[in-house]
């Protein structure tokens, strides 16, 4: 009896240890498999694919050359796609390095692999809006406002990977990163976030029946002073018109009829980290993109007066302005999430991944949306007309390094469903007569029509 449990005991000791074996090795595989991709991407030996845009043009080329390519084809890219040298972080091609490398378990390490990531850039429109700007600096993004798609994002000063960073101590400031996903100083664009708040805190009709007097200058109840780009004044405006003016002592006794928990909670909703509070993260297909940032503490001081209207200590990336305009494009007031790859394929060419929509947070109501979008619409209509298509923006001039220098800005829509594209530009160091905003814009959308 003895002898046949003890027979027992080591059946189901041996089955045990077959069990705990067989665990083991089905973790170890799934590291080996998982792993993998990591490990061949930080080789020496390894062989990557390449970056295309929509249309099938290269943007990424492993074995790029002088002798392959023109010598600025890369230029108008070199700093959102990147390369695989490790000067550049925060770019499509150093966050996606395990997705582009030639390897399987299978195949093993493959020289003519078909791995590839297609992106949703378009190459030719890139390139003319980074030809637009000229020998001013900036940068413009834009995506369709429906699907998510990144259609342009162009940056200058840019790198050029052919280049080989030959010159890397010479290059200009900026040229390493891609500007449209790092803080800058959003001037009055900040008054579209301001314009829905004050909707939530009275109304719409509420809001409308508001009037006040621009006469130049508004000085505050501390006898403070905000200024108006238009000294002699507005007059007495409405909402429509002070947003059309973009008019600062409007804004001002806005702000301050209004509860500063109001502000703040429109603000946060929106992705604005108010008062040192940890802000949200906006990361998509590897990349980072500031969130934005502010200080609100008394709605009749200067400092909270100037921050909603998008000085003093406020920040926002060119991205996030810019996805804010998808909430109120589709009417909806949630945000449609960027992406900038399509898909990509392996090393037999088959599709390992597809992007799909997807969306954020509600950050209005539509109802609130869908006024805001009326009241952009009319200063589109009204301001606009020039850029040449059915738009909705609001510009801004920023005050940056101390007030020595200006930025324009302008963000917006283009309102038709059939061309759906929501856009965030800049254009640093603005001088009058110029380049304008309003210029790049319309050199973007017809890049993008005709694509």
């Amino acid at each position: 009896m003895k002898s046949i449990q003890s027979i027992r005991r080591g059946e189901r000791l041996t089955i045990l240890i077959l069990v705990a074996f067989f665990i083991g090795m089905g973790i170890l595989v799934f590291k080996v498999v998982r792993e993998s991709s990591f490990y061949m991407s930080h080789s020496d030996d390894v062989t990557l694919g390449k970056v295309y845009d929509r249309n099938d043009q290269i943007l990424f080329d492993p074995d790029a050359s002088m002798e392959i390519y023109e010598a600025d084809y890369f230029i108008d890219v070199g700093n959102v796609i990147g390369d695989d040298s490790g000067q550049m972080t925060n770019t499509l091609v150093s966050e996606n390095l395990e997705s582009l490398q030639n390897y399987s378990l299978i195949f093993g390490a493959t020289q003519h692999g078909q791995t590839a990531i297609y992106s949703t850039l378009d190459h030719e429109a890139n390139r003319a809006v980074y030809n637009a700007f000229g020998n001013k600096n900036g940068t413009a993004i834009a995506y369709n406002y429906q699907t998510g798609e990144i259609l342009i994002c162009v940056s200058k000063p840019s790198v050029n990977i052919l280049d080989n960073y030959a010159n890397i101590a010479e290059l200009p400031e900026g040229s390493l990163i891609c500007k449209a996903f790092y803080e800058t100083t959003p001037g009055s664009t900040q008054k579209i976030a301001t314009t829905a708040a004050a909707l939530e805190a009275f109304g719409y009709d509420g809001l409308m029946s508001r009037s006040y007097n621009c006469s130049g200058i508004y000085t505050t109840k501390y006898n403070q002073q905000i200024k108006c780009h238009d000294l002699s004044g507005h007059g007495t405006q409405n909402i429509v018109q002070a947003f059309e003016n973009s008019c600062n002592p409007f804004f001002a006794q806005l702000v301050q009829d209004m509860p500063l928990d109001r502000i703040i909670t429109t603000y946060s909703r929106m992705g604005i980290a108010v008062n040192e509070k940890k802000p949200k993260k906006i990361e998509f297909d590897g990349i980072s993109s500031f969130s934005a940032s502010t200080k609100l503490t008394d709605t009749s001081d200067f400092d909270t007066m100037w921050s909603c209207m998008g000085q003093s200590e406020a920040l926002a990336s060119p991205c996030q302005m810019m996805l804010w305009e998808s909430a109120i494009a589709n009417d909806t007031g949630t945000v449609t999430n960027p992406h900038l790859i399509d898909h990509t394929t392996g090393v037999t060419g088959s599709t390992t991944y597809s992007a799909e929509t997807s969306y954020g947070d509600a950050i209005f109501s539509a109802e609130i949306a869908s006024q805001i979008k009326q009241i952009m619409r009319q200063n589109g209509q009204e301001k606009y007309a020039s850029i040449g298509y059915p738009v909705g923006v609001k510009s801004g001039t920023a005050q940056v390094n101390n007030g020595a220098s200006e930025n324009s800005l302008l963000v917006g829509f283009n309102d038709d469903p059939n061309f759906p594209i929501a856009f965030c530009v800049v254009i640093e160091d603005r001088v009058s007569g110029e380049l304008s905003t309003s210029e790049l814009v319309s050199t973007m959308l017809q890049a993008l029509d005709k694509s």
